[in-house]
């Protein structure tokens, strides 16, 4: 049986587990990174907690046979260089070389999205796919696409940002500086605002009563209270899954994954998500309503490990 250690990376905690040939996760932990100490800090954090958890898994490093990556930003997976994260302080960084000399082995990295969505694909809800979209709907859209079961990153990896495919033009402001992007609209944020909105146009909705009680507005709160039978969040949530369904149809109609899967906070929002959902999709997709020919909606089923897992799969090769 081989081992290998999957990395997260993330700017306000980084994950790690140890994970083998079958996708399943032995032992896992997490730190929080020293940001602003810059890169090579950061860098030794990873390599200290790749250690914690060989010593939680009684497993020696030289036990492991590889150690995958998943990094926010645009990512040269062939260089092994994060050529930007923003949150982390990355610019133009080799990680795998300056990994490489704290701990010999195999070593790559990836886009954390890519990651995800390898990790759903090879040992979540898409196995048996060749060809997979995955979504997560966060703070962000990310996006991640397997094409004929390889991972699809584009020039220098910058590829695959599906987040910023434009939906509206003109329309809201977006975190990346444009205006109109499907991130703008299918992010939680996005949710948490329109919510928001709902709640002041109509103050006495049962938004506002959830949301008092929670003491702030969520992803949660609109679904919360379309499932009680509130007209004003039946609307909110109607009009989210339509943003989420149009960003599905255009990447739909250019690279026809077999099944897409969503993840992120959203998600577990379950059927009252997936099935609005689904229903746009199948109605709107290209060819839909002559072959039927459109991929299947499903939640994500790794969750939080996904990121994990996929960065592990990234050496298991």
């Amino acid at each position: 049986m081989a081992y290998y250690i999957g990395v997260d990376i993330g700017g306000m905690s980084i994950k790690a587990g140890i994970v083998d040939e079958s996708g399943r996760i032995l032992v896992k932990d997490s730190i929080v990174p020293r940001v602003e100490e810059g890169q090579s800090a950061i860098t030794e954090d990873m390599y200290h907690l790749c250690e914690k958890v060989c010593a939680k898994a009684n497993m020696k490093l030289d036990d492991v046979t590889g150690i995958g990556f998943g990094s926010p930003g645009t990512v040269d997976t062939a260089k092994g260089v994060i050529t930007f994260a923003a949150n982390l302080g990355f610019y133009r960084y080799n990680l795998i070389k300056e990994f490489g000399r704290l701990w010999y082995c195999k070593l790559a990295v990836g886009n954390d999205a890519n990651c995800a969505a390898l990790g759903e694909t090879r040992f979540g809800s898409g196995q048996n796919k060749k060809n997979t979209l995955f979504v997560t709907l966060g703070t962000g859209v990310g996006t991640g696409f397997i094409v004929d079961g390889k991972i699809l990153t584009g020039h220098k990896g910058a590829g695959s940002e599906g987040g910023h495919i434009c939906i509206r033009m003109g329309g809201e402001r977006c975190s990346c500086g444009e205006k109109g992007c499907w991130e703008a609209y299918a992010s939680a944020t996005a949710l948490i605002r329109q919510t928001q909105q709902a709640i002041e146009k109509n103050p006495e909705s049962m938004l506002k009563t959830i949301a008092l009680r929670d003491g702030e507005v969520t992803g949660k709160t609109a679904f919360e209270a379309a499932k009680l039978g509130d007209p004003v969040a039946e609307k909110v949530v109607d009009t989210y899954a339509r943003y989420v369904a149009t960003g599905i149809v255009l990447l739909t109609n250019v690279f026809r994954p077999e099944i897409v899967m969503i993840g992120g906070g959203v998600s577990n929002a379950g059927s009252a998500l997936i099935d609005r959902v689904t229903r746009i999709v199948n109605r709107h997709c290209f060819g839909s309503r002559k072959v039927n020919d459109v991929p299947e909606i499903v939640q994500a089923s790794l969750g939080n490990d996904a990121g994990i897992i996929g960065a592990a799969s990234l050496v298991m090769d």
